[in-house]
């Protein structure tokens, strides 16, 4: 079976919840924990799990879909497509790079700036993909612990950054915490930045944010030729299914990456949506401003519980539960809803995606029915 972005073993700690020393972990040690099975069945578990948007794609986007269809006999040509990104971002079309959703672009980045002797440098918690993915390679990971407000701690990732780093990995928002690095500290972390070390932006969540801390480093570039930044039309843009992302970096960087892509990874349907929801601005305003009001539910509902929740930037939220995680999630599986795995050492924390309102009424019912903690 493939294995996705989202599905991806379990193994890293919270920075935040413990003080700890900045740490390498063996490949081996990266296969704890998974995910349960999605069903898509009717029936199937309320799906809270992955960081999706409930909502699904755009009807704009559904019906470009729909329509390429008809050329599904055609091998697909990602020109338009990367004509059109570069045109939003303000860029060359040679800075872009079209992935079978960010996640492969994360794997590229990992094969293209790390392996024997390069090592990743990345946050603790943070997404795992790209750890396992410079794993695969050969390459040493080492993961530095969150700040105690779950920033990346950006001073300490610096440290650990040597002649033998290739590439430093900055989720932000970070996933699972939802949490934000403030865009001032990020640039007086790019200035430090030794020669020759790359930096992954990934901005999966960028359009969930609602912070003066935060700016792009697409709609707000600094003129850096040490970092690329990740997209994703999986999340605001509902199309976590139809597996389409890309990255926007400097020509040579882009160059240099290209040899490591997926051939034709892109695919008719998604490359005809994500076009068409470019251009449904409208659409993905109010699904923005959707999201907005469920994550305001989400905390009023915690707040009225006395439960503790990480400020959240993003489409999901992380929840103090004061008992055990895998506990709780055993729990809302016998009340066939899936919530998120556990992040070790982050035992009582809960992270939980934003789902319809019925969906969420589903969660509140179900967590009022767990045990009080003694």
């Amino acid at each position: 079976m493939t294995v996705s972005r989202r599905s991806f073993l379990r193994n890293v700690g919270m920075g935040a919840a413990v003080a700890g020393a900045v740490t390498a972990l063996p490949l081996g040690e990266s296969l704890l924990f998974a995910e349960p099975p999605r069903a898509t069945r009717p029936g199937g578990p309320i799906q809270l799990n992955s960081n999706e948007n409930a909502y699904g794609a755009f009807p704009s986007v559904q019906g470009a879909m729909q329509r390429a269809l008809e050329e599904c006999n055609r091998y697909p040509d990602d020109e338009h497509f990367v004509e059109r990104v570069a045109a939003l971002h303000k860029v060359k079309p040679e800075q872009v790079l079209a992935g079978c959703g960010s996640g492969e672009i994360l794997k590229i980045a990992a094969s293209t700036f790390t392996g024997p002797g390069k090592k990743l440098v990345q946050a603790l918690p943070t997404f795992e993909a790209l750890g396992t993915y410079a794993r695969s390679v050969g390459a040493e990971v080492v993961r530095v612990p969150l700040t105690a407000n779950y920033a990346h701690d950006l001073d300490a990732m610096l440290a650990a950054c040597g002649p033998d780093t290739g590439l430093v990995y900055i989720c932000n928002p970070n996933n699972p915490t939802a949490s934000l690095t403030p865009r001032s500290d990020l640039e007086t972390f790019l200035k430090k930045l030794p020669a020759g070390v790359m930096v992954l932006m990934d901005e999966a969540y960028h359009h969930f944010v609602d912070s003066p801390e935060y700016a792009s480093f697409l709609d707000r570039p600094v003129g850096s030729e040490q970092m690329l930044v990740a997209r994703t039309f999986s999340k605001v843009y509902g199309l976590a299914g139809a597996r389409l992302g890309y990255s926007v970096a400097p020509v040579k960087v882009t160059k240099t990456m290209r040899p490591h892509r997926l051939f034709d990874s892109g695919n008719q349907m998604a490359l005809q949506g994500a076009m068409a929801a470019l251009e449904d601005s409208a659409a993905m305003h109010a699904a923005v401003e959707r999201n907005a009001r469920d994550r305001e539910e989400f905390l009023r509902q915690a707040r009225g519980r006395k439960i503790t929740v990480v400020p959240s930037q993003a489409n999901f939220l992380m929840a103090h539960t004061g008992r055990p995680a895998r506990e709780v999630i055993a729990h809302f599986r016998q009340q066939n809803i899936a919530v998120g795995r556990p992040f070790p050492p982050m035992e009582t924390y809960l992270r939980v995606s934003l789902g319809r309102p019925e969906e969420m009424q589903a969660f509140w019912k179900a967590w009022d029915q767990m045990p009080r903690v003694q």
